[in-house]
């Protein structure tokens, strides 16, 4: 591993700055532009926003109303806890038997079944009893305590993962009653790559599906790429860094600010380690850069898990070539093609570490 250095409760967060005008570096306050389209709606328990480019008022609403239909349909189906075709297959399961699901379904759970098992079930969806353990599987935030640490145990002992799975000819069978599926670090990805194929499907060719702070962008901002802000990870918020797009990228973060609740001064976050049973450590956020949504959420959440000193070989194995990771100490870790592209609107810039697995 070759490693070069270079000479912070807040969140990081990544979002389409020509979306909200409180993060736009410079494009507030000018003349609208007649063929930019901006909507928001509310799905997936977050805001969307929906940044179009090129398209009149009638094809734009036309586009938005897809968009909202293909987000709605996710929640539906994949929810955690609320009743839906995800709940009646997780109490299936529990109960030792499979049952039938819809194509798209089927779909999601062997591409969640990759992404497991390519990130060595750092990314694993089967541990939906442990994250409901932890309070988790509701729409308020727990209060604490953390659960005991005999029930973890049982639950990290029983093992359950994606592996155990078999997907075929419409149904889902398991043998494991411990496997309790939570799409919570994945839904949100897969359908945004769904919402951008409907886009394409009515010849829209630029524009952002942002799923309150995570996002893909396909083409460009006129003449301009798309533009996207990495917010300060510090409460005041701010612009830490941005990046331009190219082409056809989705850019996740995953971070302890977004579900947590604090306990005699201790924080505990969603983002739970599938070995220890506990929230991950070491790691304030990563963001990820990748052509798939899906991919990229499963891995932002993988690489916050193995932390500082294991996520660059993990990346590697992923498929994943653009990384920023925060640690702790608000050190900045970047794989060499995220370095060539982040630039740092926040001053001083922070201290940056490039990894490089490949030398």
């Amino acid at each position: 591993m070759k490693v070069s250095a270079q000479r912070r409760r807040g969140f990081v967060a990544v979002v389409a700055l020509l979306s909200i005008c409180a993060v736009l570096l410079g494009a507030c306050g000018g003349p609208k532009e007649e063929t930019a389209y901006k909507r928001q709606l509310f799905a997936m328990g977050t805001v969307i926003e929906v940044s179009l480019w090129g398209v009149d008022e009638a094809r734009a609403a036309e586009a938005v109303r897809a968009v909202e239909a293909v987000l709605n349909d996710a929640h539906v189906r994949w929810h955690a806890w609320e009743p839906g075709e995800l709940t009646r297959l997780n109490a299936a399961l529990g109960e030792g038997r499979g049952a039938e699901v819809s194509a798209e379904t089927a779909a999601a759970l062997r591409r969640a079944q990759e992404l497991a098992t390519a990130s060595g079930q750092l990314f694993n969806p089967a541990i939906g009893r442990l994250v409901g353990l932890w309070g988790f599987h509701s729409s308020e935030p727990p209060l604490g305590p953390p659960p005991p640490r005999d029930a973890i145990v049982a639950l990290i002992e029983a093992a359950p993962g994606m592996d155990g799975l078999r997907i075929e000819d419409g149904r889902v069978e398991g043998d494991d009653p411990a496997v309790q599926l939570d799409l919570g670090a994945f839904a949100k990805g897969y359908a945004v790559d769904r919402a951008i194929e409907a886009l394409r499907a009515l010849g829209i060719d630029n524009a952002i599906v942002n799923a309150g702070g995570d996002l893909r962008a396909i083409g460009s901002h006129g003449e301009r790429p798309w533009r996207i802000g990495i917010r300060q990870p510090a409460s005041q918020g701010g612009i830490f860094a941005s990046i331009e797009t190219h082409g056809d990228e989705s850019v996740f973060t995953s971070g302890n600010y977004e579900r947590y609740f604090d306990h005699e001064g201790r924080r505990y976050h969603h983002i739970l380690d599938p070995r220890t049973g506990y929230p991950a450590q070491h790691t304030l956020s990563v963001t990820v850069i990748h052509g798939e949504a899906a991919a990229a959420d499963a891995a932002a959440t993988a690489l916050f898990v193995a932390g500082p000193g294991e996520w660059a070989p993990l990346a590697r194995r992923m498929g994943i070539s653009q990384v920023m990771l925060i640690d702790a100490d608000m050190k900045v870790y970047m794989s060499p093609e995220m370095a060539r592209r982040v630039r740092f609107e926040a001053q001083p810039a922070p201290e940056t570490i490039i990894v490089d697995e490949a030398g």
